[in-house]
């Protein structure tokens, strides 16, 4: 655990339409931690997630006011300012959703994926980033010899884990994760905790959830949103 802040967050105010969901938020997030954020349903906990690597700009009537620096290892930049490029922010912020969302396609294309949309075209380092993204994400030995397998054929466990892995293979400095374990069987849920304890050694993890003894486990820092507030627990 290191105290070296990764996100600085401040005057942070979030709207969908007329609705205030977020709050005039004054926050630090340390490098190399796990924070995980819980508290009531519906207070905007998945769209705080959001903010930090600007998915809520897909949204009609979202809006997000206040600044967001983030030190990508060169010193800290605005990430809120209009002009900043999303693939790039996309790229070493990268998020995991509650509900695997594997792509209609096969193992290893799920997990080179996101390299094809940048224009990697190397095949053969291209395999090595997906070989290294399953091994992070404790895949690789499970699915080794079924690459081509269609993905949707994976457990549900397996499923969440490859998308880590989709998500993984781009080397982002922040993961995002927004429950990724609430729909997983007990021996799921503590894989992917150990998979986090281990790789919050290369990236900065900031994760929803709504079980305590899951938080107690595993959360560095923990974060309690209610009535539009984040405050420390």
């Amino acid at each position: 655990m290191t105290n070296k802040i990764k996100i600085q967050i401040r005057d942070l105010w979030f709207y969908y339409n007329t609705n205030l969901i977020l709050e005039d938020i004054h926050l630090d997030i340390r490098k190399n931690c796990i924070t995980c954020i819980t508290g009531p349903s519906g207070q905007g906990k998945s769209t705080f997630l959001m903010t930090l690597n600007r998915l809520w700009e897909n949204i009609d009537g979202a809006k997000s006011q206040g600044i967001i620096n983030i030190d990508f290892e060169n010193g800290f930049e605005e990430i809120t300012v209009p002009g900043y490029p999303l693939p790039q922010l996309r790229q070493k912020v990268g998020m995991v959703f509650q509900t695997p969302n594997p792509l209609p396609m096969g193992i290893y294309k799920n997990v080179a994926f996101p390299l094809k949309l940048i224009g990697e075209k190397n095949r053969d380092s291209n395999f090595e980033k997906v070989k290294t993204a399953l091994k992070k994400a404790f895949l690789w030995e499970e699915v080794k010899d079924r690459l081509t397998q269609d993905a949707s054929l994976l457990s549900g466990g397996q499923q969440q884990r490859l998308c880590i892995a989709r998500t993984l293979v781009l080397n982002p400095q922040i993961l995002l994760l927004d429950e990724p374990t609430s729909s997983l069987d007990e021996t799921s849920v503590e894989m992917i905790e150990q998979l986090l304890v281990i790789l919050k050694q290369d990236c900065t993890i900031i994760m929803v959830s709504h079980y305590m003894d899951q938080i107690k486990r595993i959360a560095d820092t923990t974060l309690v949103l209610s009535n539009r507030q984040l405050s420390k627990q």
